[in-house]
This record gives structure tokens, sequence and C-alpha cells, in this order.
């Protein structure tokens, strides 16, 4: 009864967060322990009493306010300065300025609609074509929950009970890998297209870029720099973040208004208000699932089929690409983790970090492909793409993704060597 309260409730529209929560309820009328019904609200707070889950809503402001301010458009102009020279420049431009942006956002669907905005109409005025152009924009997306600050870090950190600093180090070797992944791609692609020479900034115009930009890549190097000297917990940094973005948005740039703060701060509420009652109703529906030894059930089924780690993280990222196509990425890994976690650790030696930065990715691909892929739609609705033909064009950064993955799970070090140095 339980199972199919859960399938009706999430395939018939219902939010996420509501299906957690409502498929907890019916397992517990279903029980007969009705008693539980007293612990339910305690679980609800539990799960978000976590001093981490408060760099969340501060990395999003960081966002909002870095858009307003235009900070995002000084980090473009310096993406231009390092790379816009070579044979389809822009389109390294636009992967740079995503690497930028990785390290400040968080999110990869709020990244990839802030650089649509910024990037598909300037690459389509320079000749390439806009699918293509969508399609590299929405492919950086995917750096944003690997590149420190990650969302989906913080809150498998929270989930996973290790430090969030730590899991923010574990990414920057792999973020780096799938950013080279992702060179490669352009290349390829831009020989076989014929894609347009590049050109290098003025003498002016790069001493301008450098003047204008380095202030603003000064966000980037507070965030991880704060955590890898260990002076500042990711929240801080987050904080530190949010308020270099305002003063160099409002004193410096002279781009954000007083006027428009009010609206910055009420759509950072409402969406880390969306992820924070996420996170609540999964702490219940993760309580339901401990209290069922699903855990234990998955890790008798996946001891059957394999004892290898290396086989065991590939099977996972192979369910968890069908998952991550279905369900949204923060939802899909607040349902995994509970139970896939303890298989990983106890029964195939996986470090936490390792399995951390694998899933995460593997979700996150989800959200470029279809039937649900909301970055791909909103690439789409930002450019005015069909998601099909921006899916076409996405094929070679997906393949690329995947590459990256497969050595992720066979090369536990380039998670760990970081931590460990």
């Amino acid at each position: 009864m339980t199972i199919a309260a859960f399938v009706l409730l999430l395939f018939g529209a219902v939010p996420i967060a509501l299906v957690l929560g409502l498929t907890a309820m019916v397992y517990i009328q279903a029980s007969g322990n009705t008693v539980l019904f007293e612990s339910y609200p305690q679980q609800l707070f539990a799960a978000i009493e976590s001093y981490g889950l408060l760099a969340i809503p501060l990395f999003m402001l960081a966002g909002e306010l870095m858009n307003e301010g235009g900070v995002t458009r000084r980090l473009i102009d310096l993406a231009r300065l390092l790379v816009g020279g070579f044979r389809g420049g822009l389109a390294y431009i636009n992967l740079v300025a995503n690497m930028m942006m990785a390290s400040i956002v968080g999110s990869a669907a709020s990244q990839i609609a802030i650089m649509s905005r910024a990037m598909v109409p300037a690459m389509e005025a320079e000749g390439y074509d806009r699918p293509y152009s969508a399609a590299i924009t929405a492919a950086g997306g995917l750096l944003s929950p690997i590149i420190p600050p990650s969302m989906l870090f913080v809150l498998f950190g929270v989930m996973a009970q290790v430090p969030i600093a730590e899991m923010f180090i574990a990414g920057i070797l792999p973020g780096l890998l799938l950013g080279l992944a992702f060179f490669l791609a352009i290349a390829v692609v831009g020989i076989r297209q014929q894609y347009p020479k590049g050109r290098w900034p003025s003498r002016y115009e790069a001493r301008r870029a450098l003047v204008m930009g380095l202030p603003a890549l000064g966000i980037p190097l507070i965030i991880i720099g704060g955590i890898l000297l260990g002076v500042a917990t990711p929240t801080e940094s987050a904080a530190l973040a949010s308020l270099d973005a305002l003063l160099l948005g409002r004193f410096l740039y002279g781009e954000l208004r007083l006027a428009c703060l009010p609206m910055v701060l009420q759509r950072t509420a409402m969406n880390a208000g969306l992820v924070i009652m996420l996170i609540a109703a999964a702490g219940v529906f993760g309580w339901v699932v401990t209290y069922e030894r699903l855990p234990q059930l998955a890790a008798a089924g996946i001891a059957a089929l394999t004892t290898d780690p290396f086989l065991f993280l590939l099977l996972l990222v192979g369910v968890l690409l069908l998952v991550g196509m279905i369900i949204d990425g923060i939802a899909a890994l607040i349902l995994v983790v509970p139970i896939l976690l303890p298989i990983a650790e106890q029964q195939f030696g996986v470090s936490p970090y390792q399995f951390g930065v694998v899933v995460c990715l593997t979700l996150v691909l989800g959200l470029l492909t279809p039937p649900v892929g909301a970055g791909l739609y909103i690439a789409s609705s930002m450019t005015g793409t069909p998601p099909l033909r921006i899916f076409r064009a996405l094929l070679p950064f997906l393949l690329a993704s995947l590459a990256t993955l497969v050595l992720l799970a066979w090369q536990p070090w380039l998670t760990e060597w970081l931590i460990s140095r």
C-alpha cells in the first residue's frame, strides 16, 4: 500500500515534498503504529536542524546579487581575456565563465538560467547556431554541482554526516576533470563544424577586463580559499560571498539598485524555502526507510550481483541515470542516500566522498535528459530552441560526462587526494 501511494503521488504531478511526507503518513497508518504520528513533527524539524544547511540560502543570495549587480558580465569579460582568441572562442568563453560561476552559484538550474541569458545571444550573433550555443550553456551547468560550492554537496554532507568543507574539497579535482572533458568536446565539435576563429581582446580591452574582472573573481576565491585554508566554514564563506557581491554590485559596478534588494531577497527566500521544505519531508521519509530496513534488503540484493566496488559504482551510475531522468536531483539524492550510502561504505568499502561526488554528478545529468530534464527546458525557454534540438547538440557533452563518471568510479584518489593533503 505504501509503495502504491508513493508511485501514485509521484506520477500524479504532486510536489515531491508532499509525496515524501504523505507517503510516510500512509506507511504509519498502514503499519498500525499510529503512535509514530506523535514523532512526525519532531522528525520534520530534526531533518533541518543543521547549521550547514544555512549555506544553501546564502549561496542562492550570492548568485542573485551577482546577476543583479553585473558581476556575471565581468566574469564573462575575464573569460574572454583567457580563451577568447581560440577557434570557437565564444564556446570556450562560455565554458570558462560557467566554471567561474559554478564556484559561486552552487545550483545547476540557476546557473543555466543566468548563463543562457548572458551567452546564447552573443554566440548566435557571431555565427554559432542556437542549439549548440544553448547546449554548451546547459552543459556548463553540470559543473555547478561538482565545483564547490554545491547545494547537492551541502545536502549530501548533512545527510551523510561528513564535513561539508571536505565534500567541497573532494569536488575540486573532479570538477576540473569534467571541465577538461568539455574543453575537448568543444575542440572536436569546433574542428568538425569549422566555427569562427576567436578574437583576442585589444590591450585596452584586456586592461579593462582585468581591472573590472579581478574583484569579481574575488568572490570564488573567498569561498574556496576560506574553506581550503580553514579560516571559514562553508556557511561563513557563503555569507562573505553574498556581502562581497552586494558591495561590488552597489559601489564598484554601480548596477545594483537598492530598490531591487526586496525582490532579490524574496526570490532567494522562495527558492530556499522550497529546498528546505523538501529536506524536512525527506527526513520523515528517510526515517520510514530506515524503520523498514530497506538498506539491509537492498544490500543483500546488490551483494548477489557483485562484490567489486568499481562494478558496484557502475551499477549505481546506471540506476541513478534512470532515477535522475524522472525525479529532481535534490529529491533523488534525498531518496537514495539513506538506502545506498550504508551499502557503499560497509559492503564495498567506498568512501563517502567518492560516493557523494559520483552520485551528485550522475543525478544532475538528469537535468539535461528527457523526459523531465528541467535544465533542458530552462535552456529551451530562455533561448526559444526546441528541447530535442538542444539535446542532440548536448550528446558530446553527455558522453564526456559519462566518461568522467567512469574514471571517478575507477580511481577513488581523484576525490580523496586533496582531502588527505
